[in-house]
């Protein structure tokens, strides 16, 4: 992981957190590298959290090219309340966040939560 041309950026988060640091790295890569977002920045969650989070925009030829999202990596084997996600969007002070679940083999899978009861889309 040290090698990698990502690391400098991630390294102090990763030296922070280092229980998340593979869901955080993995996250990270997959987002500017195969998904090819803009503006990409990793913050700092912080407590009671203790993890870093990611800022970023979809390539230009996305619908919400411009919307600024927020990207919170996991681990597929972490257990997640509803008491943790309020205190996210909370922290963030958003009302959307993309869970970034990160598997063993190296997989992302995206979800997009809303903060509070929201309207399904028909």
């Amino acid at each position: 992981m040290e090698n990698h041309p990502s690391y400098p950026e991630l390294s102090s988060l990763i030296s922070e957190y280092p229980k998340h640091a593979g869901a955080l790295f993995q996250t990270y890569n997959d987002l500017l590298l195969a998904q090819q977002w803009r503006d990409v920045e990793v913050q700092d969650l912080g407590a009671p959290h203790l993890r870093g989070y990611i800022l970023g925009r979809r390539p230009v030829t996305a619908t919400d090219a411009d919307a600024l999202l927020y990207v919170v990596p996991c681990s597929v084997t972490e257990s997640i309340s509803v008491d943790w996600l309020a205190g996210v969007f909370e922290k963030l002070a958003t009302e959307e966040i993309y869970l970034a679940i990160n598997t063993d083999d190296s997989s992302v899978v995206y979800y997009q939560i809303s903060d509070g009861i929201v309207k399904p889309f028909i």
